[in-house]
Parts: structure tokens; sequence; C-alpha cells
């Protein structure tokens, strides 16, 4: 559950973390939980920060950097109690692509822009308008993310030889092809390893994760029995030791307008991430976010973090659930784990140059492997039409393009769909005098219906896409029939199109002598032609309650008519 908000004002914007209202009654028990959590969150968030930074097309210091500093913000300034922030492998493929087209300088601009979007939506209390992303589009490109991360591992896991992996799908699928000869079978043991602990770890051992004991265990090969496979010190020579360096990042004008689409993309997911798993973190601790103040902590994150050199973060339903199973009470657990990351940099960094990448690659492919939502595929069938083809359009532009289009043409084809099946919903049924009297199909029979009046009985929303059916209307219009009724009682909205569809009915009846009749319009359709000035224009004598005052006032129309 998330709260609701008031339209956005000066002088109803509101800051306050969520933080604030934890600390109220805060006891030394809870202090000890929360400390508890946050280094058994902490523990798990340590591979996957490194693996993610790795897996983005950037350092592995990055990723940490990362957790350190979107964590603690996440955590300080959000607007859940309970939620972790940090790199998310939803970014992984966007973010090797944006690095790959524009440079890790642009990256962390592109992050910075992000992140002022993120902080606005949550200014604007646009926070609650994430739930209209239609569900196909989410789970299209979350499994697509998925498929990126599990590819973008493979290289690591089977320790190919590869001089310069490209970032996109096919090249990328027909260059670990062509490396398969090279394949290095010590690594691949190691890979397997890691998987098969990951995977297998008994769930009554589950304090300590068994990501971390594959990456411990792997670390250990390394150091003391020198097994051979490639490590973070062969690979990027380790991760530096110390608090990370504040540098802003060059700041070029005419990139903006190149970088606001990718920026925008990496807000929207990090907006639908955040949000999805702090809903989700409310059903497992019976709790009530802030989204508009979670989007803005976001915001704050992706934007301080690049300044130290860190990638997008997000809210992480995986850390978020760890924490959650580990009895933390408040957001001081988010922190600690953050301050956790922060003193094995700057104490056990070193000691890092020896985790085997493969190691860290059967992490993240059990990562990618959880996070995909599968059984979509399974139960297309069942679904509309419309809904399969978005989710396989996503699914397919995520892998084979990039997230941006994905997300774009998704969110197109999505309002394509909506707006057919809004249109397939409204209905418009002619009757003429026997048939009005008769009734049925869920019509209120009229009686007495003069000759030269026919009922339009109009069912659903009247919007752009479905007022080509009151054009139908016009098109017959001032042929056969003197008046016209429009019974709107069952029309739940009107848009201007559909307005313009009826304006134009009534001036085409007006030009051949003939009328139009309004019955039973109420609520939003009301108010609209009201405001609009359109019953001035046809006559408040024309607007009638109901469809008997209708008919009676057609009668009088037809009873002024000349006779021939």
């Amino acid at each position: 559950m998330e709260e609701t908000a008031p339209p956005f004002s000066l002088a109803n914007f509101r800051f306050r973390p969520r933080l604030f209202d934890a600390l109220q009654g805060y006891t030394r028990g809870k202090f000890f939980t929360d400390l508890g959590a946050g280094l058994t969150v902490g523990v798990v968030a340590l591979s996957l920060c490194v693996g993610l930074g790795i897996a983005s097309g950037v350092t592995p210091a990055a990723g940490l950097y990362s957790g350190i500093i979107g964590g603690f913000i996440v955590s300080a300034l959000g607007g859940s109690r309970v939620q972790i922030g940090g790199p998310a492998g939803a970014f992984v493929g966007l973010v090797a692509l944006i690095v790959a087209q524009y440079g890790l300088g642009n990256l962390l601009l592109c992050t910075m822009l992000a992140g002022v979007i993120l902080f606005l939506m949550g200014a604007l209390r646009l926070g609650s308008l994430i739930k209209f992303i239609p569900h196909p589009v989410t789970v299209g490109f979350t499994c697509g993310i998925a498929v990126t991360i599990f590819v973008t591992q493979i290289r690591a896991v089977l320790g190919l030889q590869i001089e310069r992996e490209p970032p996109e799908f096919l090249p990328r699928i027909m260059t670990l092809g062509a490396a398969l000869p090279t394949l290095h079978w010590p690594t691949l043991a190691l890979g397997g390893l890691s998987l098969g602990i990951v995977i297998f770890w008994p769930k009554r051992w589950s304090r300590v994760p068994g990501s971390i004991v594959a990456v411990l265990l792997g670390t250990l090969l390394v150091a003391v029995f020198h097994w051979p496979t490639e490590t973070i010190g062969s690979r990027f020579g380790g991760i530096p030791q110390g608090i990370p360096v504040f540098q802003f990042p060059n700041l070029k004008l005419e990139l903006i307008g190149a970088l606001i689409r990718p920026a925008f993309t990496i807000a929207m997911l990090g907006a639908i991430e955040s949000l999805l798993s702090a809903v989700v973190s409310d059903g497992l601790i019976d709790d009530r976010h802030d989204s508009n103040q979670e989007l803005m902590a976001q915001g704050a994150a992706n934007f301080i973090a690049p300044i130290f050199g860190g990638i997008p973060v997000t809210g992480v339903l995986a850390r978020t659930a760890v924490n959650i199973r580990s009895g933390a009470t408040s957001p001081v657990a988010g922190i600690v784990h953050a301050l956790f990351l922060l003193v094995v940099l700057l104490v056990a960094a070193p000691w890092a140059k020896n985790i085997p990448l493969a190691a860290l690659a059967a992490v993240l492919i059990v990562v990618a492997l959880r996070m995909g939502e599968w059984e979509e595929f399974s139960l297309l069938h069942r679904k509309p039409r419309g809904d399969a083809a978005v989710f396989l359009t996503t699914f397919g532009l995520t892998v084979f393009f990039d997230l941006t289009v994905a997300v774009e043409v998704g969110m197109i084809l999505a309002a394509v769909s909506f707006i057919k099946r809004v249109a397939d919903t409204t209905k418009i049924h002619a009757m003429t005098g026997e048939q009005a009297a008769a009734g049925g199909q869920g019509h209120e029979p009229v009686a007495n219906v003069p000759r030269g009046v026919i009922i339009y009985r109009v069912f659903g929303a009247l919007l752009f896409g479905s007022a080509e059916k009151l054009g139908n209307i016009s098109r017959r219009a001032g042929v056969q029939d003197d008046v016209i009724i429009l019974h709107l009682a069952a029309v739940t909205a009107m848009d201007a199109t559909a307005l313009n569809r009826v304006e134009t009915l009534h001036e085409k009846l007006r030009r051949h002598g003939k009328h139009l009749v309004l019955s039973g319009p109420h609520t939003q359709p009301y108010f609209m032609m009201e405001k609009s000035g359109f019953f001035d224009a046809l006559g408040r004598e024309n607007v009638c309650a109901d469809l008997a005052a209708a008919v009676g006032r057609a009668r009088e129309l037809l009873a002024k008519k000349p006779h021939a």
C-alpha cells in the first residue's frame, strides 16, 4: 500500500524522511535488532555490488561506491521503513550500453539527470502514477533484463578469452560462440561449484547466504591454493582502498539532449523498481510507504552517487527482503548496511583482488534466473492477444536492442491496446418506436416513441478511440429522422474528440432543420458539455434528465414542424 497525495503546490510540498518517524520512541533493543539486520544485508550486498559493477561494464569499485552512498541516502531520506537501495540488475544492460555509446563520464552525467527527474517526480507528487505502467511492460523488460544479465556472465563463468565483448545481444552471442574453443576448465569448475552452492544452499542456513559462501570459498581457493582463474585483481587491479573521491562530472551542455532519453529510462526504471519493492515490503511488514518521499530519496541518491564515481541505484527487492527477514525495524538497518560496506572498503579492499570473477558471475546468473518471471511465457496462450503482443515486444526489444527503446515502444503498444479495448467496450444501439417499446437486452422499454424519432443508447466511455462510432450516427443524420435522441445515462466519461463529434452531429441536424436531444447526461460528461458551452448552443430545453422526458421533448419539436 502507499499513501495517496493531494495535487502539488508549494503549500503542500513535503519532505519528511521515514527515518524521522522511526526515531521517535526508538529503543536500544530496536537498535541492536537493526544492527544485526544491517550487517546481514551488508554481507549479501557486498558481492552483489561488486558483481553488478563489473556486469555493468564499469569497475567493481563503482558498484561498491553506489551501494555505500546510494544505500545510505535511500535509507536516510526514503519513504519506506525497510527499503535497501543500491545498484540493481535491472540497470545492467542499460548502463553497459550507455558506457559503450557515450563513455563513463557521460554515464555519470546521465545518472545525475535521472536523479533530477526522480526528485521532481516525487516533489510533484507523481509517485502514484507509476502504478499505471502496464503489467506486460514491466514483466517484459524484467525478463529481458534477466536474459541480458545471464548472457553478460557467460564469458566469466566459462573463462573465455575475448579481447572485446560487444554490448549488443546478437554480436555478443556470436562472439561468445566463436570463443568457445578457449574455454578454461578450471574456471568452469569453479563457476559450476559456485552455482551449485548458491542454488542448493540449505534454507536452514540462510542467515549465511549461499552467495557469500560461494564468493568466500572461491576467494580462498585463489588466495591459498592459487587456483588458476581470472580475478578482480587480474582484470581491474583490485579495488582502491579509501573513501571515494569527490569529482563532479564534466558538464557538456551539447550532450544533454542526447542523454535525456537514457536518463529518463533510468529514472522510470528506478522508480518502478523502487516502488514495486516498497509495495512488496509493505505487505511483508504490514506498513505503508510514502511513494513521493521514496522518489525524492532515489533522486538524491542518483544525483550524489555519480559525484563519487557511482552508477545508478534504486530500491532492490532481494536485499530488502533479506533486511526484513533479518528483523529490521527502521531505516537504521539500511544505514548500517551502507556503513558496513564503507568499512569493508576502508579495511578489506586489498583482499578483494583475490575474488574470482567466475564466483561473482555465478551469483549474478542465479540473480538473473530468479528475477525473471518465466511462467509468463507458458501463460501467453491464456492472455489477451494485445497483452501478449506487448509482453513479447517489450521482451524482444529489451534483449535485442536496448531498454530505452523497449520501454518507449512497450508503453505505446500498451496505450494502443488500451484504447482499442475501451473502444470495443463502447456500444451504441439504435432504437425506433417498436424496438424502444419492446426494450430487452438490458434496455428499459420506452412507450409511444413517435415516428421520425430515433433513440441511440450509448454504453461505456466516449473517448477518442470510440468517437468514430458517433461519426457513424452523424453520417446517417439528416436523411430520414427528424429528431435524434442520444441517451447518455450509461456514459461514464467523455473527451474532447467525442464532444466534437456530438457538436458536429448537432450542427449537421440543425442545417437540415432537424434536432438533437440529449437524455440523462451526468457527472463528467455533463460538466464537460456545460463548461464547453455546448448546452447553450444546443438549447438547454433539449437536455433532458431521462429518456421519458427526452421523448416528450421530441414530440414537442415534431409538433412545431411545419406540415407539408
